[in-house]
């Protein structure tokens, strides 16, 4: 990817300029994230903070940028350093920063809090992410308390904090195109992964070899780095069998037997975008009846997911065109009893699919693979009314949904879990199944990113023959 300083130059003024539309004379601190330790003499892998990345495009760790509502940004980063960069890795440095990333003004990370008190002066707000450092806002109070020790002089110190993530959260939820072409790459290389893993199952059991999770997370892994993603976007979960019932499984080392469903839930990073799909299959490439009856009816709530997800439309009409398919077809198989639960109305009314069902159908997605930004309409905000929850008591305040503009990204996932139980069926205990893709919203529609990879059960079966 071609690094554009402007690109990131224009987010920064952006934000200024929101900034500066609700306190004019106010600053923001926002930190990268911090190396954390693994063990001794060994870090974990570094990954930048989103709300930083997305303003600077920088990934070096230990650096913090300090925009100013007049649109001044000053970068804090590591400074050149020969003997730490045979180590580390060549940095940067505050020289070549300050062309290289379009900042006003850069200096070493270690004066940052030595220079805190200076640039919080005479300040009337001071903006940073809320509960997202540890130990930024004790920094800051630092820095406050230095400026409360110069009113004397005539020092003026900022009086409101604010959190810049309200602001940020908003900025990043409508993507531009600069990103979706990245998510859609992204995209692009995780449904390569999910193939190669499918290929992999039916191969290894066609020639009789043990199967194990490990193997299909190594194929993931394998087509992930092999075209350029810096690393999964999370935890991949590759679960064989009962083990899909479990929601957030990792993969493991346990038996992918022939005749089981195998789930991946797995995507790729990719310059700081994530991409998420999951993918359910038979393990030796054909479904069982029983498999493909509840994979089918997953599907059709798929589709009718993809049908509400338009623009005007709330976020949470997708997950109700999902329930209300789940639960006609959780009738008509057999999981739910209708001389005991009523009518599909009531199903979801009481919420009895909850026991097969216990999920939302989709999340933001961005830069985090649970994407900032708020699920409640911000015009609606102080609308709402109230529930009793039917499975829990809990008192709910259900709030105006959000209103799908063009360019939000979403995962569209419904599923079904069956555990063994009593009345349960037992043609279809122990059967998980997830599918999911991740979705644009356009002035049309929806464009689904991830259809890379097969999906319908035909398709599927057609590709593990291959």
């Amino acid at each position: 990817m071609t690094f554009d300083p402007n690109l990131y130059a224009a987010r920064r003024a952006k934000l200024a300029a929101l900034m500066a539309a609700q306190s004019p004379n106010s600053i923001a601190i926002i930190p990268t994230a911090p190396e954390r330790q693994r063990n001794r003499d060994s870090d974990f892998l570094f990954r930048h903070d989103s709300y930083f990345y997305y303003l600077t495009g920088f990934t070096e760790p230990n650096a913090c940028l300090v925009l100013s509502a007049d649109g001044r940004s000053t970068l804090f980063c590591q400074p050149k350093d020969m003997e730490r960069e045979i180590w580390d890795g060549v940095r940067l440095g505050p020289d070549a920063a300050i062309k290289q990333l379009a900042v006003h003004e850069a200096w070493p990370s270690a004066v940052l809090d030595a220079k805190l008190p200076a640039l919080l002066e005479n300040k009337a707000a001071v903006w940073y992410p809320f509960a997202t450092h540890s130990d930024l806002s004790a920094r800051i109070e630092a820095g406050l308390n230095a400026v409360r020790a110069r009113v004397r002089y005539g020092a003026l110190c900022p009086t409101q904090q604010r959190d810049v993530c309200d602001l940020l959260d908003e900025m990043r939820l409508v993507k531009d195109e600069h990103e979706l072409n990245i998510m859609r790459r992204a995209s692009q290389i995780s449904a390569g992964a999910h193939i190669r893993a499918m290929k992999r199952s039916a191969a290894m059991l066609r020639a009789g070899q043990e199967v194990r999770e490990y193997h299909l997370d190594a194929e993931l892994l394998h087509e992930f780095r092999q075209h350029g993603s810096q690393y999964p976007a999370y935890g991949s979960i590759v679960a064989g069998g009962a083990n899909a019932c479990v929601l957030h499984y990792r993969a493991d080392a346990g038996p992918i037997l022939s005749g089981d469903l195998v789930l991946i839930d797995a995507g790729c990073e990719l310059d700081g975008y994530a991409s998420d799909i999951t993918r359910t299959f038979p393990a030796n490439g054909k479904f069982s009846a029983a498999q493909r009856e509840l994979y089918d009816l997953v599907l059709a709530s798929q589709d009718a997911a993809v049908a509400a997800t338009r623009e005007g439309a709330r976020f949470v009409d997708p997950h109700e065109a999902t329930v209300k398919v789940l639960a006609q077809g959780m009738l008509d198989v057999g999981l739910l009893d209708a001389n005991k639960v009523g009518h599909v109305q009531d199903v979801i009314a009481n919420r009895n699919y909850f026991q097969f069902y216990m999920h939302r159908t989709g999340h933001w997605l961005g830069m985090d693979v649970h994407d900032c930004g708020s699920y409640v309409e911000p015009s609606e905000v102080g609308t709402f009314s109230e529930r009793k929850d039917p499975l829990s008591g809990e008192l709910i305040k259900d709030r105006p949904s959000r209103v799908l503009r063009p360019g939000m990204v979403l995962t569209i996932e419904p599923g079904i879990y069956v555990r063994p139980a009593p009345g349960v069926p037992e043609r279809f205990h122990n059967i998980g199944i997830r599918i999911e893709d991740d979705a644009v919203v356009t002035a049309n529609g929806c464009e689904l990113m991830t259809r890379g990879v097969p999906v319908k059960a035909d398709e599927i079966e057609a590709l593990m023959r291959g």
